[in-house]
């Protein structure tokens, strides 16, 4: 991490503001001295309206006030495109400049992402930093990752968020003398922070490819026991740790602020109907996720779309959870899991509205009303999980020969055996497959199976 520390980051040696600095390496581990004053920027383009620029205002202002800094002042303005040269026009730029002095603030954040260019442009007129919506996510993500995985996940977007947004102090500085192989005056010191970045960024994704090696083994174990996996999926904060917490009993974080988890969480839950599933707790997503980070946190978010059944939580009070829902189905499409099977659960029913409430279950049928922190529905949500599990398998009805005992054995770990009789020429078994598991065991299927087959001579969960 070393080298990243000593990665130059400025535009202008007297421009105020210390809040981001895009991350940092280390940015997680600041400890913030006091809060910073930030001045909010909104622009309505023409295909907003005034009630969605608005909306976004607020949450911004939320992640503001998780990465430890303090609104004080929120300007917006109407045009019909953004400037190429500062995003919202040298005019408005000097009106936020006297609102900058006026409430003593540190830094300008603004809602859309600014070009390096834009950012570059802006911190000269403003002498003050400047920052867009990614800048403060990626702040907020270095703060919060734990693990050494989250850690190399968020320090590789950090700095291919700031490599094209290098700006050299000292541009005229020589790092080294002309000499042998060597022509011209030598690297700047621009030059010299841009190759260590590119040196930072290949080491952290020759890391990153073998703890994916890591997950995707671990992927396969899982298959190989043939448990199901749920993957909780949602919004941020809309409450999946503290359902996890109470499904497992899992001692995972539980905070009431956005993005307090970012490492992915598994654990086993036995169901109601005796199932043993294998819950995995996600990353929140958010509207206007960066790219960035989206990339840099594949592999954890592979478990996603690689998951039997997706419980998407939503939090029922919040003041828009339509558009959530569309946030994260649009987020799972971008990283493969659009196809995955979802059960939507609609979260704090205990603080929102009812009638609220009943239009949301209405609108989304065989949806699920929850509320995780007192326990409320969860069972009910539970009894939905299975019987979606249910249906991804068929109950077949197989006969092995004595003779092959090797068979019998696969049944057991491939799926999830009913009862089992013997009888004269073998063992009829009765077992729940999948697609995969019927094919295997084709040759030994009778034609008949029966749902209602009793349970009580041999469980699969344990014995797999």
């Amino acid at each position: 991490m070393a080298e990243a520390d000593d990665v130059v980051q400025a535009a202008d040696d007297t421009h105020r503001g210390a809040f981001g600095e895009f991350g940092g390496a280390e940015s997680g581990l600041i400890d913030r001295a006091f809060r910073e004053q930030i001045v909010l920027v909104g622009v309505q383009l023409a295909e907003r309206t005034a009630d969605e620029v608005d909306a976004n205002l607020d949450e911004l202002e939320r992640l503001v006030d998780t990465a430890g800094a303090d609104s004080v002042e929120r300007i917006v303005q109407r045009r019909d495109a953004p400037d190429p040269a500062t995003f919202v026009g040298r005019g408005k730029a000097d009106e936020i400049l006297d609102a900058s002095l006026e409430h003593d603030a540190d830094t300008v954040v603004f809602d859309d992402e600014l070009s390096p260019a834009q950012q570059f442009n802006l911190e000269r007129i403003l002498k003050r930093t400047a920052l867009d919506r990614t800048a403060v996510i990626l702040d907020i993500f270095a703060q919060n990752a734990t693990t050494l995985e989250g850690k190399a996940q968020v320090e590789l977007a950090q700095l291919r968020y700031r490599l094209p947004r290098l700006r050299g102090r000292g541009r005229q500085l020589s790092q080294q003398a002309g000499g042998i192989g060597t022509r011209g005056p030598g690297e700047t010191q621009l030059e010299v922070d841009r190759r260590r970045i590119q040196r930072r960024l290949a080491r952290l994704e020759k890391d990153l490819r073998g703890l994916r090696r890591t997950r995707l083994n671990q992927r396969k174990s899982r298959r190989r026991s043939r448990y199901h996996t749920v993957a909780i999926v949602g919004y941020t904060n809309a409450g999946k740790s503290t359902l996890l917490r109470r499904l497992t009993g899992a001692n995972v974080l539980v905070e009431d602020r956005l993005f307090a988890t970012l490492d992915a969480t598994t654990r086993r839950l036995q169901l109601p109907g005796g199932e043993t599933v294998l819950v995995t707790d996600t990353v929140g997503f958010i509207k206007k996720l960066p790219t960035s980070l989206v990339e840099a946190f594949m592999s954890t978010l592979e478990e996603v779309a690689e998951a039997d059944l997706l419980v998407h939580l939503v939090d029922a009070s919040a003041a828009e959870p339509e558009m959530h829902i569309d946030v994260v189905r649009s987020v799972l499409r971008e990283i493969g899991a659009g196809e995955v099977d979802e059960l939507i659960a609609f979260n704090k029913c205990d603080m929102a509205d009812d009638g609220t409430v009943r239009h949301l279950l209405e609108r989304h049928e065989g949806s699920q009303a929850i509320s995780a922190s007192s326990g409320d529905g969860v069972e009910d949500l539970l009894l939905a999980v299975g019987d979606r599990l249910r249906h991804l398998t068929e109950v077949t009805e197989l006969r092995i020969p004595y003779s092959r005992g090797d068979a019998l054995a696969a049944v057991h770990r491939e799926g999830e055996v009913l009862s089992e009789t013997h009888g004269d020429d073998g063992t009829v078994v009765h077992a729940r497959l999948d697609d995969a598991s019927r094919s295997l065991f084709a040759e030994f299927a009778t034609g008949s199976a029966d749902d209602d087959t009793p349970t009580d001579v041999a469980r699969g969960n344990g014995e797999r």
